[in-house]
């Protein structure tokens, strides 16, 4: 399994971004998909996640009302749009998938990750 993460960058406080993960290797549309975060010198840390059919979805507390995730199962690729954003949502996005169908929120349920995009928010 291969994910390929994409779309970070540079942006200004209030701005937005949309991070993509396209996926191969395995039929997409029957497992979670997730986006953790890791900031320097911190832990990898759950931001949201999507059940098998993107029917379902569960997001930590600091990203709710911001962040939303979402998947094309046509495409093998799952969405996390980022809008409010705020300095403290600067680390790096990971996405990563694992063996259920349904949502995630343990980083030990994943067990393939993408490399990480870069998302930094200026204040």
């Amino acid at each position: 399994v291969q994910l390929q993460a994409s779309g970070g960058g540079l942006v200004e406080a209030g701005g937005s971004l949309r991070l993509s993960c396209a996926a191969s290797g395995r039929t997409f549309s029957r497992y979670v998909m997730g986006w953790f975060r890791q900031a320097p010198m911190k832990e990898r840390e759950f931001v949201a996640t999507i059940d098998w059919s993107g029917g379902s979805t569960v997001y930590a507390d600091s990203v709710v009302g911001r962040f939303t995730i979402s998947r094309d199962n046509a495409k093998d690729t799952v969405y996390l749009q980022m809008n409010s954003l705020k300095p403290e949502d600067t680390a790096i996005y990971y996405c990563g998938t694992g063996s259920s169908s349904q949502t995630r929120l343990r980083r030990r349920d994943y067990n393939y990750w993408g490399q990480g995009t870069q998302v930094t928010v200026s204040s």
